[in-house]
Parts: C-alpha cells; structure tokens; sequence
C-alpha cells in the first residue's frame, strides 16, 4: 500500500505544473467564465449595440416581412429575445434575409452574428461545416405537397412524376435516399430561389413539392387556393430546426444556447411575458437564480445577471412565442405536439440554471 501511495503522490505532483503552468502561446482564449469579462463574438455584438441576424424573410410564421416591414416569426423572435437578453432591447437587432446557398457563407465570414433560419442540424453542418448549433427550437420532418385533384396519396404514386425542390436544403439529398430506396423514378426541378420553387409548383410545372412539412403547411397559406394543395402523410426524415453560429466561439454560442434554454425554462417555471417582473421578487430559489436575483450566473457568460429575465419580459417564454406565429389562434395552426415540453409530452427540455 505504502508503494502505491509514493506513486500515486509522485504521479500527482507530476502532473500539477503542467495544469498550471504550461505553454502561453498555446493556452486556450480566455473566456466569460474565468472572470466575466466579454470576448470575441460577444463583445463585437456588445460594442456594436445590436445584433445581426439572418433569417429567411419568406416563411410565414418563421420569418416573416409583412407589407409593413416588420419582421415576425419564431426564428425572428429568437433574434430578438437574445437581442433583449443583451440589450434589455428587442429592437436591437438588424435582420439579413438569406437564401438557403448563400445563409452558411454569411456565418462564417462573420456578415450575420447569429443564423436563425429553418435550418436543419446535421453532423457535416456541425462539423466540416464549421457551424455550432444552439438548441433545436422546432422539431420537424420533410414532406410532399400535390395537387388534391393529382389523386397522388403515396409516394408510390409520384412514379414518373416531377418534383420541385429548393437547392442547398437537406431536402434534396433526403428526397433522393428515399426514392432510391424504394426504387421510385421521379423527375427532380431543382431552384435555388424559394419562392420560384413554390411558384413553380403554383403553376402546375411540377407535380409535387417537397420542403419541411412546417414550410409546406406555411407556403400553403399563401397560394391561390390552399385548400386545393395536400400534404402527403408519409414523413422523409427527421429535420431538427435550430438556430446557429460559428464556431470556435464558445462565449458566443453560450449567450446563444442559454437565452434560448431560458425561453422554455421560462415556460416550465410558469413565468410569462406579464408576469415575470412581479414573479422576480419570488422566494423560490429556483426562480431566483433563474431570474438572477440570486446568485452570478449571467455574470459567469459576461452577461448581466438578470438576462434571462429581460429575454422574457419582452418577448415572453417559448410557449408563447410559438402561440403567437404558430399556434391555434393563426393562420398555421400547427399543434406543438412534440415541440411540446418534455412535461406534457414534448422534446422541449432546458438543462438546469445552476
């Protein structure tokens, strides 16, 4: 026993300089963590004194430019809670419409903060990509839209038909394995334009289109008769929709995950839009901690410590911001099913604030 003790205490010893000491020039960036302080993307965006964001500007009821310029969605109100959480400004942010070519260029050259743009998170977009993925804030799978007077009710019937596709989407690849596997020939019309894709099919110059059946259920609403235009019930894949940034920047992509954590947090502890000021002088020490009357948690990201209470109070929790561009009082109506918290059944689920 002694002989394992000298060893263990010898090896220990060992080891010690090397964690404290080691090589300056190959030491790790600082970060918020290790003293509060603000770095990299983070303190860009606090310098500038708003944050740009990319988003699609042609979904409705994700992102979305009304006749009046304003922007409107759940991607755009991601925006603006991360806006307020580091502003206590929802408004403090500038909105870049992108296409689905070009919207990965834009966060790796720096030209948008943050993506927030129906945009499926996959290993090559996590990796060789060179994006990192904040939490998935709606949960998808791909489908097919026809004509209801096409008689098309499978994919089987789509044999010799032709497809209209947007390019540089998971769509294309999807459409692809799944056709092959089942050994359907099909004739694929490929854009790069989203609105030229649902035009064309619009048109009748494609018998089907296929996008993300929440795209299909919101570009539904905005052709000339809707009611004529089916889903198909058969789902292609899994598509988890989640806001990105760039990576290498942990400070950043923390204030990213957690303001977007802190909307479904919010949701769990009942704290709403209304109510979250008056629930601040709460006793409970979950939601003081939560809300940042007690403890140093937004300080720890270089963030003041009540963000998450500023994300809420203008913008209100994940519940209703889903209400408001998704829910039953809109034109979508898309039930939350699985976009539901994982207390009522859903995937929505926050790590712990502590």
């Amino acid at each position: 026993m002694h002989q394992w003790t000298s060893l263990l205490l010898t090896t220990t010893l060992a080891v010690l300089p090397l964690s404290a000491c080691g090589d300056s020039g190959s030491a790790p960036p600082a970060q918020p963590g290790a003293g509060g302080q603000p770095s990299g993307r983070l303190a860009t965006v606090l310098s500038r004194g708003k944050l740009v964001c990319g988003v699609s500007g042609e979904l409705p009821g994700f992102s979305f430019v009304g006749a009046d310029g304003k922007y409107s969605g759940l991607d755009v109100e991601v925006c603006r809670a991360i806006a307020a959480a580091l502003f206590d400004n929802p408004d403090a942010v500038e909105f870049r419409n992108l296409n689905a070519k070009e919207r990965f260029t834009a966060v790796q050259t720096g030209e948008v903060d943050i993506l927030s743009r129906n945009t499926t998170y996959t290993l090559s977009r996590d990796t060789s990509v060179g994006l990192d993925f904040a939490p998935i804030v709606f949960f998808d799978g791909q489908g097919i839209m026809v004509k209801k007077s096409s008689g098309i009710k499978t994919l089987a019937d789509l044999k010799g038909k032709s497809i209209c596709i947007q390019t540089g989407t998971t769509t294309e690849q999807n459409l692809t394995d799944q056709m092959r596997k089942r050994g359907i020939a099909y004739t694929p019309v490929v854009f790069e334009d989203v609105n030229t894709t649902f035009a064309t099919y619009a048109e009748g110059r494609c018998d089907g289109v296929t996008a993300d059946r929440s795209q299909l259920i919101s570009r539904r609403t905005t052709l000339p008769n809707p009611a004529d235009n089916v889903i198909l019930e058969e789902v292609l894949s899994k598509e988890p929709l989640a806001p990105a940034v760039a990576g290498g920047d942990s400070a950043w992509a923390d204030t990213v995950r957690w303001t977007i954590y802190a909307l479904m947090e919010a949701e769990e502890l009942g704290l709403t839009q209304k109510t979250v000021t008056e629930q601040s002088g709460s006793t409970d020490p979950t939601i003081k901690r939560f809300l940042g009357t007690e403890g140093d948690l937004g300080k720890g990201m270089g963030l003041t410590n009540d963000f998450a209470l500023r994300a809420i109070k203008h913008v209100g929790n994940y519940g209703e911001i889903y209400d408001r561009n998704l829910g039953p009082q809109t034109a979508l109506n898309l039930p939350r099913g699985q976009n539901n918290l994982w207390t009522k059944g859903g995937l929505l689920f926050s790590p712990p604030f502590r």
